[in-house]
């Protein structure tokens, strides 16, 4: 066997269909890579924003100098503050229309505040399902590729007198390199998939928590104002 079995010799000697595949699959897996670093960037953001707001939040400050500064920051505040920020501003709309019931009131934040967490997450999502479907669909294109490629190689040795493993293993070779990108390419993305998915529900229980937290402390304040003003 004196042929280059180099990947390189493989890549140029396969047929077009399955080239073309091959190039599929490189696309599919450079898209991937971007979105997985995008997301990595973009949650490590997400998780520090949540830490420096709860820490501000847990501080002492008072709920309106946390509220002002969130109006002030909305572009750059991270999903926390910007829950927060919905519930405060609609707790706040109430009051104004001289609201006293302290269950609307409450109903009233803790919607707004739902409402901001289901943005939020979607935000948060973005780019989760790319991944799965590259993990999912990567395999069967390269599979498509390797079948297409083997049938091809056998019809090109109908012709032949004498078949040796010389002449019948480059094309096979050839077709098996398409699954092995389809591998190439579905392998990280599962792997980021999983880890993203175990991040992201870590945020949402965190999100959750807070919304929780901070519903209490407004039913402890209307509490309060309630009492002092009986």
């Amino acid at each position: 066997m004196n042929q280059n079995l180099s990947i390189l010799q493989l890549v140029l000697g396969a047929s077009l269909v399955v080239q073309l595949v091959m190039l599929l699959l490189l696309i599919v897996s450079v898209a991937s890579w971007a979105a997985i670093f995008r997301k990595l960037f973009s949650l490590r953001r997400v998780n520090a924003l949540n830490d420096d707001f709860e820490r501000d939040f847990w501080s002492g400050t008072s709920l309106n100098d946390l509220f002002s500064a969130a109006a002030q920051n909305a572009k750059l505040a991270g999903p926390m503050e910007r829950i927060f920020a919905s519930g405060m501003r609609e707790y706040q709309k109430l009051r104004e229309r001289r609201i006293g019931d302290a269950a609307t009131l409450l109903d009233g934040a803790r919607r707004a505040m739902r409402a901001s967490y289901q943005r939020e997450m979607d935000t948060v999502e973005t780019h989760l399902s790319f991944l799965a479907s590259v993990g999912s669909v990567s395999p069967y294109v390269g599979l498509f590729g390797t079948v297409w490629g083997i049938m091809h190689a056998f019809t090109g040795l109908a012709s032949l007198q004498q078949v040796t493993l010389a002449t019948v293993a480059p094309g096979i070779a050839e077709a098996l390199v398409a699954t092995a990108l389809g591998l190439f390419a579905a392998i990280p993305a599962v792997v980021a998939y999983n880890r993203f998915a175990r991040d992201i529900d870590r945020v949402a229980i965190k999100l959750e928590t807070f919304i929780e937290e901070f519903s209490n402390i407004l039913q402890r304040n209307l509490g309060a104002s309630s009492a002092s003003g009986h």
